[in-house]
């Protein structure tokens, strides 16, 4: 256990705590942080339960984790964590290299980026590490209530035609799962474009395939949009868009932005302009303003559109951009969206015992 203390607020640097039973590792992170102003490791701790105590001790803005550790491996202290204390946690470990189940596992937990070890030995990798930290700890993680599945309407379910479209980034990975466990089976179709590495969208939505009801998969061209669907755009520098007709499908197109912002939530939503008056436009965690200018365009069309409020957000850029500007019709909690969407893609009035919407017009 080691402390270098720094007060809380004492400066503008974001304080962060190194969890990793490896010295070495440690030294490297420590080091890699060591020449920017804008961070500073406080702390490290060789397991979880060493962390817990110094979490309590000094109220860090960030964390790093690794996963193989002993007495507690790190993705069973990370679910403990943000049930407890969340906060915001990259994951540092050899195990969760791009794509892999582990990596999903984590932010699905709640961390907000994964990042190997063998990044660690990359000059050029290592000049971003801070950056990717600093952003990191900017975020608000969500504490994890571990909910009962929500109560869905019974009977089949009434499509008026509508198609759902879905924007999301830093903490989306949990609020997606939280809204597609509130549709039913043959509800209605879902578009969806999560600012994710290709790889991981591959596993998540393996994931999602088996802890959802409607089934999911990563959109190709030619894909039908039709009720019980879910289409996770590609990523890897492929945008997901509607393709116009009298039968929408998914159309994939080379994309024109990259690194973090990719897949581009404005394509897809822009591609919808044609369709405008048969959208519900949602808008979840994420930092940035992705997706805004282009949702601002698809209500002025006719299009329902909403945004997740600020007290559920891990990150309320891209949220927030959307109803400053007028894009988002209302902020809905993350709780009460698929009800919302539910409720706006159906031909008759939703009758559930789920509480009634909790939203803030605009």
């Amino acid at each position: 256990m080691t402390i270098c203390p720094v007060p809380a607020g004492s400066t503008g640097q974001r304080r962060i705590l190194v969890i990793d039973d490896s010295r070495t590792t440690r030294l490297l992170i420590r080091t890699a942080l060591a020449d920017d102003p804008r961070i500073k490791v406080i702390g490290e701790a060789a397991d979880p339960f060493e962390a817990r105590e110094l979490i309590r001790q000094l109220d860090p803005d960030i964390l790093t984790l690794d996963i193989e550790m002993p007495r507690m491996n790190g993705l069973t202290f990370l679910y403990h964590l943000m049930r407890m204390r969340p906060l915001p946690v990259v994951m540092m470990s050899s195990m969760t290299r791009r794509g892999s189940a582990l990596a999903v596992e984590a932010l699905v937990a709640g961390a907000v980026d994964c990042i190997s070890k063998s990044e660690l030995a990359d000059a050029r990798a290592n000049r971003s590490l801070a950056d990717r930290l600093v952003a990191a700890s900017r975020t608000y993680p969500q504490a994890s209530r571990g909910a009962a599945a929500p109560r869905l309407p019974t009977g089949p379910f009434p499509w008026n035609g509508k198609v759902v479209l879905i924007g999301a980034s830093t903490g989306g990975v949990t609020a997606l799962e939280t809204v597609l466990r509130g549709l039913p089976p043959d509800g209605p179709p879902v578009l969806i474009a999560q600012h994710m590495p290709a790889a991981f969208l591959e596993r998540f939505a393996a994931r999602m395939a088996t802890r959802i009801r409607m089934p999911v998969a990563v959109a190709e061209t030619g894909s039908l949009i039709r009720p019980g669907q879910v289409w996770l755009a590609p990523g890897g520098g492929v945008d997901l868009v509607i393709g116009a007709g009298l039968r929408p499908v998914c159309r994939l197109h080379p994309s024109c932005t990259e690194g973090n912002f990719s897949p581009s939530v404005d394509a897809l939503f822009a591609s919808a302009l044609p369709l405008a008056r048969r959208v519900v436009a949602v808008m979840l965690s994420g930092m940035g303003q992705d997706g805004v200018t282009a949702m601002l365009r698809l209500r002025a069309a006719g299009a329902q559109t909403i945004a997740q409020d600020k007290k559920s957000s891990a990150a309320f850029g891209m949220p927030g951009a959307a109803l400053a500007l007028g894009a988002a019709g209302a902020a809905v909690p993350l709780d009460a969206i698929a009800r919302w969407i539910l409720s706006q893609t159906s031909l008759v009035p939703i009758r559930t015992t789920e509480p009634d919407l909790r939203c803030r017009r605009r």
